[in-house]
């Protein structure tokens, strides 16, 4: 009988072996569909139901132009079968895509415009951080505590945390004040020192501590360490 599962091919035709070996670039488009498909069928290995399939329909890119219910009829296929190849071609349809570009962290009013409609309400104080890449471009933010800005809730440790799990190169941090007063307290202060100092030890800077306060006549709604010139 006709190998028809991947395993049986002699180690030399096996495709997962050569993307092992060499990597994914040298495969041809009849060896990664195989790998895929994983098995044949009576009397028709892997490999050859492969290119069979594209001799039928000329490309993988017409392939994949097939619905769920096309491809499940297809020699070798079925509807499970079917889903997971429409899943793939879908998932290299994506990345083809060009990435949306993030958000860059660069000015303290970016950091304003993107959180103060949510915080400048809050009855609480909540402390966010800001995660950045190499271009100060906005991975993720996320609360880190919730409450009075003390030393023993917004620890530098809890708040680099994230950070260091993210890969980040750089972080922001910002919280509220509910009495709609931006300025800073001595609190403040002393945790963006220290998120400072941090940050130095651990190669993953500060760009800046925004304090988001309400707006009131001229003053501005927010205060920024940076540009103060405290960072």
């Amino acid at each position: 009988m006709i190998s028809s599962r991947i395993g049986e091919l002699p180690q030399s035709e096996r495709p997962r072996e050569r993307l092992s070996s060499h990597g994914a670039g040298v495969l041809t488009d009849a060896e990664l569909l195989a790998i895929f498909l994983r098995t044949g069928k009576v009397g028709l290995d892997v490999l050859s139901l492969a290119k069979s399939l594209l001799a039928e329909w000329g490309s993988l890119r017409r392939l994949a132009g097939c619905s769920v219910e096309e491809l499940s009829i297809l020699p070798g296929m079925g509807p499970a079968k079917a889903a997971e190849l429409k899943a793939a071609f879908e998932m290299g349809r994506r990345m083809a895509l060009p990435e949306v570009e993030r958000p860059r962290i660069d000015r303290a009013g970016v950091i304003h415009a993107l959180l103060a409609r949510e915080m400048e309400i809050l009855p609480h104080e909540s402390l966010r951080v800001l995660l950045l890449d190499t271009r100060h471009g906005l991975l993720e933010h996320r609360e880190v505590s919730r409450g009075s800005l003390n030393e023993s809730i917004a620890h530098p440790r809890e708040i680099y945390r994230p950070a260091i799990a993210k890969g980040a190169y750089a972080i922001a941090v910002a919280h509220n004040h509910p009495s709609g007063d931006p300025q800073p307290s001595e609190a403040d202060r002393r945790l963006t020192r220290r998120l400072a100092e941090a940050g130095t030890l651990l190669q993953i800077p500060l760009i800046d501590h925004v304090i988001i306060g309400s707006q009131r006549g001229e003053n501005a709604p927010y205060f920024s360490f940076r540009e103060a010139g405290l960072l």
